[in-house]
């Protein structure tokens, strides 16, 4: 007799925990349906559905809004929705600041506090008890607000063992081999699906599709622009990482052979020429301890309003390298589009027509019009998408939160 598991039936509490994840998938902030249309919808039966919605509210992550809508037979239904009393942590440790944030279920970003610091080189758990402070005022805002924080994520600008809590190696942070441990888990304390270590460009990739314009642009390589530069690729709405999970890393693609040292231990990597530090010395815009990052792209902005031919040269430059890089991810992977984040997006009005010609003379024709985006999600994007897959593993996994 075959009894190969894969052919065997499912136990009921699994096929009850698919179906509540199915249920869920049918609710969305502009997603309201009744049981009845979550029936029709999904091929349940009415009575199952109403078993299911039951346990869902008791999760608190659906919520009936008590608005009536034509049901079958013309009956009133109740409409269901998921709850924005309901969130997550996102948090970020980058090289020059500190950032974290609530985002419910309706995918709104209802606290956000960004701390200015020079974390490169700081002990790993100085860093974290310092971010652990601005957790708590975000957890105290959201509670103040009704919100129940189901999980977080933390990203870091580096390559990490998510499973582990370890970054592998961040060299703008100076971090390798860091175990944050324990750290994690007290960033949400009691957080019912815990704190997820991501990577940086990899949580602002997803913040994209969901929370920007991702979702109509296809397969894309979201390129994150900090004092490094990341990468993270979506392909079929999913975000592509790779056997070892740290594809996309296309700031150390090299674009400049023989060119500057990169801090990865290599040369010519795209952040040589295109990372916020490489472009603001190209400008001739000198580092200054006392001064922000936000404040020398700001005075970097106004030389290039001005016409300053030092500071168009460097921006152009940092366009030339990153068409070098997008046309070669999407030789490789039949990309349709690319998005650009962090100060590429701030220094769009020059960094566009650079990055439009470069295109335009390496590989004419290669994408379509249009398919060049710039975010609109700023410092938040990392965060949101670190948020945002916490939010998802709730979704995917609800019966977590029942007895």
């Amino acid at each position: 007799m075959n009894t190969r598991t894969a052919e065997a039936p499912g136990r009921v509490g699994d096929v009850r925990r698919r179906n509540l994840a199915l249920v869920l998938g049918r609710l969305g902030p502009e997603a309201v349906a009744t049981r009845a249309d979550i029936a029709a919808a999904t091929g349940l039966t009415k009575a199952s559905v109403s078993s299911l919605v039951a346990d869902l509210l008791e999760t608190g992550l659906v919520e009936e809004l008590g608005v009536t809508r034509a049901g079958e037979r013309g009956r009133p239904g109740v409409g269901l929705s998921l709850s924005a009393r309901r969130g997550a942590l996102g948090a970020e440790v980058n090289v020059d600041y500190l950032a974290v944030g609530v985002v419910d279920l309706h995918g709104a970003l209802r606290f956000h506090e960004i701390a200015e610091r020079l974390n490169h080189g700081r002990p790993t758990q100085e860093v974290l008890a310092e971010l652990a402070a601005l957790t708590a005022r975000a957890t105290q805002a959201a509670g103040a607000e009704g919100i129940e924080l189901l999980g977080g994520g933390l990203a870091v600008p580096g390559l990490v063992d998510p499973d582990r809590g370890r970054v592998l190696t961040a060299p703008n942070l100076g971090w390798r081999g860091a175990s944050l441990g324990q750290a994690l888990d007290a960033l949400a304390p009691g957080a019912p699906y815990g704190v997820v270590l991501t990577n940086e460009a990899n949580s602002a990739a997803l913040a994209e599709l969901w929370y920007g314009r991702g979702a109509e642009l296809g397969d894309y390589l979201y390129i994150s622009g900090e004092v490094g530069v990341g990468g993270g690729l979506v392909m079929g709405s999913e975000l592509f990482a790779g056997p070892g999970g740290n594809a996309g890393e296309v700031g150390h693609m090299v674009v400049a052979p023989g060119g500057e040292r990169c801090s990865c231990g290599g040369r010519g990597c795209l952040e040589t020429v295109a990372g916020q530090d490489a472009i603001l010395a190209a400008a001739g815009i000198p580092a200054d301890a006392g001064e922000s990052a936000a404040a020398r792209i700001a005075a970097l902005a106004s030389a290039l309003a001005a016409g300053d031919a030092r500071a168009l040269d460097a921006v152009g430059r940092a366009g030339g390298a990153l068409a070098v890089a997008v046309v070669g991810a999407a030789r490789l992977v039949d990309l349709s589009a690319a998005v650009l984040g962090g100060h590429f997006a701030a220094l769009r009005e020059w960094i566009e027509p650079a990055l439009a010609a470069a295109l335009d003379d390496l590989a004419p024709g290669l994408l379509a019009p249009g398919a060049i985006a710039f975010s609109d999600l700023g410092t938040t994007a990392a965060l949101r998408g670190a948020a945002g897959a916490a939010l998802r593993r709730a979704l995917g996994a609800p019966h977590v939160l029942l007895p």
